[in-house]
């Protein structure tokens, strides 16, 4: 099997938890080459844990270098459109961690400038690579039989798994001028969907959207298809949480998003018709393996009679790598490409207006 050389740009919580050693279990596929990241120290804490990772000044001579085959971008949202522009020139394969931009502008941007681009650009929405996922979409109603869909994202940020269960690195020397830099530009990006104006609980929804939300937006269209439009929503505890309902035309999908600091992670994806309800559960990707379920639960004689897959330890993000990996092989096109992430940042834009129209607190 041939071995893509790849080179990490950003080494955050992402890249040390998930993409390090998921790449460092498939060496038959791929080899560490390169590295950056603004932070030397997270620099020297990878390049002394992976041999073959060599450490670049920059993210743009890692992106230049002829060594490198493919490049992640795993660094800040505001900075995803100038590095995949640079691999785009640089002719890399690239996968690009959730979400692909901040604007509907960025993205058409970058698909005009990959027109007709020969090498996979991939966006790593990881959700619907998980084994639950991928089973559920055998298991569905007809789609003119679906009656109601309900997805839920109750959870608690990273940290509060990461620091519990696995060594990460959480860097105190990146220069504060690089810091002040990135969040002024990504606060201009986010003020070009929510307005210039817009109150800080506004701002807080769009980062929660482009976030947390990506997901399961990006889950939901996958098994459904596109929403015809986003009739409501809600923003609540100063943007942290959110409601959304999109109209699917003879039913409706219930999107709710809840981020509080109990520790506790719940996601889930609800299909139903009349006499079937399909369900996906996911747990934390943070902690690696943990399992993913789907519940099948149909009308029977003698009542509901619920059909258990799983728990099913095949990991997403391994699943989502060996994906990646077999698009560079043949040159098939990516379920989950620029195109793909387009749509999901076009909603996120209805979603605001909606909020705008609704208000929040």
């Amino acid at each position: 099997m041939a071995l893509i050389r790849i080179g990490l740009v950003g080494l955050g919580e992402v890249a040390q938890s998930i993409h390090l050693p998921v790449l460092a279990d498939q060496s038959d596929r791929w080899v560490i080459a390169g590295v950056h990241d603004v932070s030397p120290s997270l620099v020297g804490l990878i390049t002394s844990k992976y041999a073959t990772a060599k450490a670049y000044e920059s993210a743009e001579a890692l992106i230049a270098s002829p060594d490198i085959d493919a490049v992640f971008v795993l660094s800040s949202d505001d900075t995803h459109s100038r590095f995949v522009r640079a691999a785009i020139e640089a002719g890399k394969h690239i996968l690009l961690e959730k979400p692909a931009c901040l604007t509907v502008r960025e993205i058409d941007e970058l698909l005009a400038l990959s027109k007709d681009y020969d090498k996979t650009i991939f966006v790593g929405y990881m959700r619907r690579y998980a084994p639950a996922y991928l089973a559920a979409r055998q298991e569905l109603p007809a789609y003119d039989d679906i009656t109601h869909v309900r997805i839920f994202d109750l959870i608690s940020e990273g940290r509060h798994f990461l620091k519990k269960s696995q060594n990460v690195l959480y860097p105190a020397d990146i220069d504060p001028a690089i810091l002040s830099r990135g969040a002024s530009e990504r606060d201009a990006l986010i003020r070009e969907v929510v307005g210039k104006d817009a109150p800080a609980d506004l701002v807080r929804a769009y980062r929660g959207l482009t976030a947390l939300s990506s997901h399961h937006i990006s889950a939901m269209r996958g098994l459904l298809g596109e929403p015809k439009r986003v009739v409501a929503a809600h923003r609540t505890n100063g943007g942290a949480n959110t409601s959304v309902t999109f109209d699917y035309g003879h039913f409706a999908c219930l999107y709710a998003a809840v981020v509080d600091d109990l520790g506790l992670f719940d996601a889930m994806i609800e299909v139903r018709s009349n006499s079937k309800r399909v369900r996906i559960i996911y747990e934390t990707p943070y902690i690696r393996s943990l399992p993913t379920r789907l519940e099948v639960t149909e009308a029977g004689p003698l009542g509901p009679v619920t059909k258990a897959f799983g728990p099913l330890y095949g990991d997403a993000f391994s699943n989502e790598l060996e994906i990646f990996h077999r698009h560079i092989m043949d040159g098939s096109r990516p379920l989950t490409d620029l195109a793909d992430s387009r749509r999901d940042l076009a909603l996120m834009a209805q979603i605001i207006e909606r909020m705008k129209e609704s208000g929040g607190s």
